[in-house]
């Protein structure tokens, strides 16, 4: 029986044969077993095991003759099961991706072939069902594209990246961590595994009610350690899983290799970047990702600030002739958010969403889950009655969603009727830009004169815009909640912000940042370079969204932000 490495090593009276892959038999496949056995051949004992996941089989096995062992645990099943010889050539597994062309997982190797079994798994095929962008096929409807196509993204783009530090670190005649390397190339496949139906707008909703088992980030790590994954992971490791889910819940990177998955210039934000913008068809925020993987670099760097200097660390830095390329990445990012990300309508849906599911979710856990027109055995309402259990977490996707949208219209809570149809046809309530009208009141204007010459105006021009907002959606949500009572709100208020871009000092150390070789002042962070990086304000969104055709609550709106500007100010404003 032929194995892909046949190297053996004596220890004791046995001969240990390295690990192979095999074709495994369909009655083994989509159930992972262990057999470990022992054997006797020519007098001396020998041990092994056969762990089957998916279409692929590991034998590590201690054998004097080739194939005994295996042909002795099989027994009589050996010709019924595996249908004649067992065979190594496995090839290469390829799947054809919009953005990267092909992305190939060589099976020969055991690492890459793990990694493909991860793929079969049911926990990671459940990322074809929740899209990447929620609900942003609303406005760009190409943009149906899922966490499933992402992930791989990812992976392929993680593994070019390892590239890169593989060429320097033997460069330098230094020893290339694999272990490391493979645990950060896992992380970065299984890094978004957990997310919930519609991604983030769940994650609110979880927020909201103190539930758990809604935050991707927990439900990654449970499924990574307590479910199928974990024993397909086995064979790397008996702890691989748990460093795996380590990697993904680090708030910072911990050496080079982990600032692949998690950095400003890491493989998730290069694959989302650009796999949504090809998606949803936007023509700006293009970034020139082949320039700047030739110009990327690994050098040594100070870690540490001001008075606390830390031992030198390794990270990615960026030759000067990919300056510019790396200030359009930046830039780039910050387009995406108004455009598609923070898009008005998206936004809307989201908040939608939110209101259905906060309803049908608090109605359920008060045992009034007639009133939200769901079976008693659907997946939300068990999900709601028993939220900390990860079974129900794993059945939440978006097709899960969109295909109760049928009862919960019928519902006899009108507020979740009210919102169900809304979703289903897609009528949006209208959006008021509140963020413009106090961001341009007089007291903004005038401090806005001198934002870019005095940071110290800026930062109270920017204080001041906080009270603003929180002052107006105060009063805005009280005046909602008492003339709403138990319809649909009247007045949905949205606010978010986002910085593209975290100088040295708001992020956590160099492996976060993008760092430019100068030839005059060495390395140095991006935004002490660009003027351009150093410049860009953070983006935020303040809205409100009122009903088609509800006066009463448009006007609540425009009367309530003229009076907190007034208060504000000391003067009544037109806005």
């Amino acid at each position: 029986m032929a194995h892909h490495d046949n190297r053996t090593t004596q220890m004791g009276s046995s001969v240990i044969i390295n690990a192979g892959w095999y074709k495994a038999p369909p009655a083994f496949r989509r159930q992972p077993i262990l057999v470990t056995k022992e054997a006797k051949v020519d007098d001396t004992v020998f041990e092994g095991r056969i762990v089957c996941y998916g279409s692929y089989a590991l034998w590590k096995a201690a054998s004097g003759k080739d194939g005994n062992l295996l042909h002795w645990i099989l027994g009589k099943r050996e010709r019924s099961i595996w249908g004649g010889a067992v065979t190594t050539s496995l090839g290469a597994q390829r799947i054809r991706d919009p953005l990267h062309d092909l992305i190939v997982f060589d099976l020969k190797n055991q690492f890459e072939c793990v990694i493909w079994q991860i793929i079969q798994t049911p926990q990671f095929q459940r990322l074809r069902r929740v899209k990447q962008l929620g609900f942003s096929d609303f406005v760009y409807p190409g943009a149906t594209h899922t966490r499933f196509s992402h992930s791989i993204g990812v992976f392929h783009t993680a593994r070019r990246l390892m590239e890169i530090i593989r060429r320097h670190i033997l460069s330098s005649g230094n020893q290339v961590q694999e272990h490391q390397l493979n645990v950060a190339l896992a992380a970065a496949l299984v890094h978004d595994i957990g997310h919930g139906m519609f991604s983030h707008a769940f994650e609110g909703i979880g927020k909201k009610l103190h539930i758990e088992m809604a935050r991707h980030e927990r439900v990654s790590a449970a499924m990574i350690k307590d479910t199928e994954i974990r024993r397909v992971f086995e064979p790397l490791g008996r702890c691989f899983a748990d460093e795996v889910a380590d990697v993904i819940a680090g708030e910072k990177p911990g050496n080079l290799y982990d600032a692949v998955v998690s950095s400003q210039f890491d493989a998730d934000r290069l694959d989302y970047m650009r796999r949504d913008r090809l998606m949803t068809g936007v023509q700006n925020s293009a970034i020139d990702l082949d320039w700047l993987f030739a110009n990327l670099e690994v050098a040594k760097v100070q870690n540490g600030v001001d008075d606390e200097p830390l031992p030198e660390i390794e990270t990615f830095v960026l030759g000067p002739k990919a300056f510019h390329a790396a200030e359009t990445y930046v830039l780039a990012l910050f387009q995406l958010y108004p455009t598609v990300y923070f898009h008005k309508a998206t936004r809307a849906a989201e908040k939608v969403f939110s209101v259905l599911m906060t309803r049908a979710i608090g109605l359920i856990r008060e045992g009034g889950e007639e009133r939200t027109g769901l079976p008693t055995n659907h997946p939300i309402v068990r999900f709601a009655k028993e939220p900390d259990q990860l079974e129900h977490a794993q059945n939440l996707d978006d097709t899960v969603f969109w295909g109760s949208l049928s009862f919960l219209e019928a519902a006899s809570d009108p507020i979740i009727a009210e919102a169900a149809g809304r979703l289903k046809d897609r009528r949006l309530p209208k959006c008021i830009d509140l963020y413009a009208k106090v961001r341009h009141s007089s007291c903004s204007q005038k401090s806005a004169l001198i934002t870019q010459t005095n940071a110290d105006v800026r930062k109270e021009a920017e204080k001041r815009e906080e009270r603003l907002t929180t002052s107006i959606r105060t009063r805005l949500e009280a005046w909602s909640d008492e003339n709403s009572a138990d319809r649909f709100p009247r007045i949905l208020v949205d606010v978010a912000e986002r910085t593209p871009y975290k100088p040295f000092g708001q992020a956590t150390g160099p492996l976060k940042q993008i760092l430019i070789r100068t030839p005059e002042q060495g390395v140095r962070d991006m935004a002490e370079l660009s003027p351009v990086i150093a410049s860009i304000e953070t983006f935020r969104v303040f809205r409100a969204y009122v009903r088609e055709g509800d006066d009463d609550a448009r006007r609540c709106v425009d009367e309530t932000v003229a009076d907190v500007i007034a208060e504000e100010t000391g003067g009544r404003e037109n806005v």
